[in-house]
């Protein structure tokens, strides 16, 4: 018998069969799962379930699944969840946008059933095991709320940069490659470039401006406390 898990998982996809194929096998898994065929009914249920994470097409009528994925990053009734794009585009420039509209993660299709699952439970995993706050003199980040505070004012990262300031954050001065950056927020798994990288950092910096995560050139980042 599957272990029982309290995660809920919203599954937003215009094509029937992959929502049945994918709440299918979550399902099994012990996930509460909720489904939508669009993306503007998929935003609704988002606001209504607050779920764990939305695994998201980015392909679809009406509404995109970048469209979509803005909304929810900016939507403050919505309580951030991971968003993960399932596509069957992989250029860069599609992963690209999807990152800088909030996404967390991409998922190729078509996904074998043991690869989806193993997939969600290595994203829950890295939320799972942080401690629930890291504090610096100007800096203070809980890890529960996915909030950070800087200077006493309060803000909401996407996921994916809260985790990427969470890294550098946690040990000030250290410099981190590029490579330990990948594998630590995005894990093995992840199907993503050092341009990835590049694309969070500068999004970071535009929201707790340039000062705190220094490019080591040819390194990495580190994070420098005030």
């Amino acid at each position: 018998m599957a272990p029982i898990k309290t995660k809920t998982i919203l599954l937003i996809d215009d094509d029937e069969d992959i929502l049945e194929f994918l709440s299918y096998n979550l399902k099994k898994e012990g996930y509460k799962v909720y489904t939508s065929n669009n993306a503007l009914t998929g935003i609704q249920l988002a606001k209504d379930y607050s779920p764990s994470l939305i695994i998201l097409d980015v392909m679809m009528p009406q509404m995109d699944g970048i469209e979509a994925c803005q909304i929810i990053r900016n939507e403050l009734q919505i309580e951030q969840p991971l968003i993960v794009f399932l596509t069957s585009r992989a250029e860069d420039y599609s992963q690209i946008a999807g990152f800088e509209a909030g996404a967390d993660d991409y998922i190729p299709k078509p996904i074998r059933p043991r690869l989806l699952v193993s997939k969600v439970e290595s994203l829950f995993r890295r939320i799972d095991k942080m401690e629930p706050e890291v504090s610096s003199s100007k800096l203070s980040i809980d890890r529960e709320k996915y909030i950070i505070q800087l200077s006493g004012k309060s803000m909401i990262l996407p996921k994916k940069e809260f985790e990427l300031l969470e890294l550098l954050a946690t040990r000030p001065g250290k410099v981190y490659s590029r490579d330990q950056i990948l594998k630590t927020v995005w894990g093995d798994e992840a199907i993503v470039g050092e341009r990835t990288i590049d694309v969070h950092i500068r999004k970071l910096r535009e929201k707790i401006g340039n000062d705190y995560i220094r490019t080591i050139k040819g390194v990495g980042y580190t994070f420098e406390e005030f």
